[in-house]
């Protein structure tokens, strides 16, 4: 990493992450990645940001292309990892109570009743969500932030844990309704899985077959297992220079000249939860500035709107963000 040793107090930040607990959970996420990588081929880091966000309670946003493997990807995680998985495909008529559920009146018991909808699960993938209506899409705000629904009155709780991956496609825009703001800075990271390389294209029409590609893959971990990573990951040191360096990031975005709206503190505590993420995913139990670097884009590029010179420049929030980590100097850590 090209990082200077931590002091001798600090050694046990090095070793922990690769005995013990650590080494079971670095061991795990690798077997899940390598089951998922059966049927997503070429696309590991995406995997791994997945998984990430995951590991760190956070939703995913896809945006892509259809055909691209995004609801393949979401289902390969939920068999791999044990996870209660439910689909909503979105149109413009899909109600609220479609994704929080709805109470109805029972004459036999004289008592009004539950019935749940589609976020009473682990992992919702919400397919296509930009093609429903407002109303409909701010139905999971108080779900995805709050793992709670509220029903005429009547608060309940989701089943722990909670995910959301949804996708959108970003070309297509007839009949589609933008995130509401709020909604997007809800989501941890936005990623997009992108064409195949060609090697990996030929792979794929190779082995592809009239079986489903879903019996291939096999369960790997269950929810305890996802229990136990997300307490290691919170133990994930990150010393102050870390946080100054994400809030300096984040700062850089509020008052940048091309940028109408800046990374809120909610982003901000999503940048630190990635981070040390990617830290344990590179056996590390300690963060270090180039965990910060290889997620901020993800985290913060649907977080901020870029102003009318930035469209008059072509300039796209990956590029305005990947200029402000060029320009804001990482820390040197244990000197």
């Amino acid at each position: 990493e090209n990082i200077r040793l931590p002091q001798k107090e600090n050694f046990a930040f090095i070793t922990m992450i690769k005995q013990g607990e650590g080494k079971i959970m670095y061991e795990k996420l690798e077997a899940i990645e390598q089951e998922i990588g059966k049927v997503i081929k070429g696309k590991k880091d995406v995997i791994q940001k997945v998984l990430m966000a995951i590991c760190a309670s956070g939703h995913v946003l896809l945006e892509d292309h259809p055909g691209s493997g995004k609801t393949t990807l979401a289902k390969a995680i939920a068999k791999a990892m044990e996870l209660d998985y439910n689909r909503q495909q979105f149109t413009p008529d899909t109600m609220p109570s479609d994704i929080i559920g709805y109470s109805f009146y029972n004459k036999q018991k004289e008592e009004f009743q539950y019935v749940p909808g589609v976020v009473q699960c682990n992992l919702l993938l919400g397919d296509e969500i930009n093609r429903t209506s407002s109303k409909t899409q701010s139905a999971l705000l108080e779900a995805m932030e709050e793992k709670t629904v509220t029903v005429d009155g009547n608060t309940m709780a989701l089943p722990d844990p909670f995910i959301v991956i949804a996708t959108q496609n970003p070309i297509t825009s007839g009949g589609t309704q933008p995130l509401p703001d709020s909604q997007c800075d809800r989501f941890m990271v936005r990623l997009s899985m992108g064409y195949p390389a060609f090697e990996d294209e030929v792979t794929i029409l190779r082995e592809n077959s009239d079986e489903d590609a879903m019996q291939q893959i096999h369960q790997i971990a269950a929810k305890e297992d996802l229990y136990r990573i997300k307490e290691q990951i919170a133990k994930v040191v990150v010393k102050d220079q870390i946080l100054e360096y994400i809030c300096r990031l984040c700062e850089a975005t509020r008052s940048h000249d091309e940028i109408e709206r800046g990374v809120s503190t909610r982003g901000a505590i999503a940048v630190k939860r990635m981070a040390m993420a990617n830290a344990a995913f590179h056996e590390r139990n300690y963060v270090i500035p180039k965990d910060v670097e290889e997620i901020f884009i993800d985290v913060c590029a649907h977080r901020i709107i870029c102003n009318a010179r930035a469209k008059i420049e072509e300039n796209s929030e990956q590029h305005i963000l990947q200029r402000i980590l060029e320009q804001i100097t990482p820390p040197s850590l244990f000197q």
